[in-house]
């Protein structure tokens, strides 16, 4: 008998690759570091390690973002160049989730460029695992840019938002 349990975990542990092939594209899309999917006895965990060379390339990507739709308005492609290049009071994400600029949907945002803030003021929030995250002012200061977008994926420790 002993025999027989020993092959039956086997047995329902048979890895299904295109699932994971599935989960693994998933975690792509969305920017996810981890996926997992349970279906019945058989429980699937798909995970990618996320690494300071890929925050650093995901740096440039929402500046040059930023620029592009920045070009009917001049003043915002101005005051984005100098904070790109100067990232010295950069608000750091502390998590990998989405970034949101608004309370909610339709809502005015949290910050604009050139707006003052005090420390603790809500400057957006960091959605990771259905838990909305507000991210805070650490001092009092002016936004000086905003290097992300609404709804946009960010990485642990990516800069989100300047302030002077």
């Amino acid at each position: 008998m002993g025999h027989d349990t020993g092959d039956k975990p086997a047995a329902t542990m048979a890895i299904d690759s295109a699932l994971v092939r599935e989960l693994a594209e998933l975690l792509a899309d969305t920017g996810l570091s981890e996926i997992e999917v349970e279906d019945g006895a058989r429980k699937i965990r798909v995970a990618r390690t996320l690494t300071a060379a890929p925050v650093a390339h995901m740096v440039a990507a929402p500046a040059a973002a930023v620029a592009a739709p920045a070009a009917a308005a001049p003043a915002p492609a101005a005051d984005a160049a100098p904070a790109a290049a100067d990232l010295a009071g950069a608000v750091k994400s502390p998590m990998v989730g989405t970034c949101y600029l608004t309370p909610e949907p339709g809502a005015p945002a949290f910050i604009a460029v050139g707006q003052a803030v005090k420390a603790g003021d809500t400057l957006l929030i960091v959605e990771a695992m259905k838990v909305m995250n507000p991210i805070t002012a650490p001092a009092t200061g002016t936004i000086k840019a905003i290097l992300v977008e609404n709804a946009q994926p960010v990485e642990y420790d990516q800069p989100l938002v300047v302030i002077g």
